[in-house]
């Protein structure tokens, strides 16, 4: 967003209204995007994405840490190259018990042999690339547990 005449799904803005915290991973183009989200309601916990205009990098982190109902869950942008990726956002960020990341704008969710720590790429809803679908991701945490599910918006 917000290149063309791309805005958010309805049903995205209805799931965003209705959360606790958004979490974004990046790519909103402009500030005016990010003031948009934020006026959704819930707060914004963010990371700059590197299509951002330099306003964005100047107000968000390129990576951050929020804690959810006792979980860790840290943001950033590009998670890397995709072989290697779940041991090497481990390494990154060894007290998190997930990474959201974005960049490729394509869904992803891996969780590591005992489930204890994930990684998850909701995809975009306004942006899909080579994803066949607009995609979003919640994320319901309770008791230090973590639990991602993707949502589908359609083509």
């Amino acid at each position: 967003m917000p290149r063309g005449a791309r805005r958010l799904p309805d049903a995205c803005v209805a799931h965003l209204r209705s959360a606790d915290l958004i979490l974004h991973a990046g790519d909103f183009v402009t500030v005016a995007v990010l003031q948009e989200i934020e006026a959704i309601g819930p707060p914004v916990a963010a990371v700059y994405g590197n299509v951002d205009e330099p306003e964005l990098a100047m107000r968000l982190p390129a990576a951050r840490m929020v804690e959810a109902e006792g979980a860790r869950i840290a943001i950033v942008h590009d998670a890397g190259a995709a072989a290697g990726r779940l041991e090497r956002m481990r390494r990154r960020f060894p007290d998190a018990d997930a990474v959201v990341f974005g960049h490729s704008h394509l869904p992803l969710h891996e969780q590591d042999f005992d489930g204890g720590f994930q990684i998850f790429n909701p995809g975009s809803p306004t942006e899909r690339r080579r994803s066949p679908r607009h995609t979003m991701g919640l994320c319901r945490a309770e008791a230090g547990n973590l639990r991602f599910d993707l949502i589908d918006l359609g083509a």
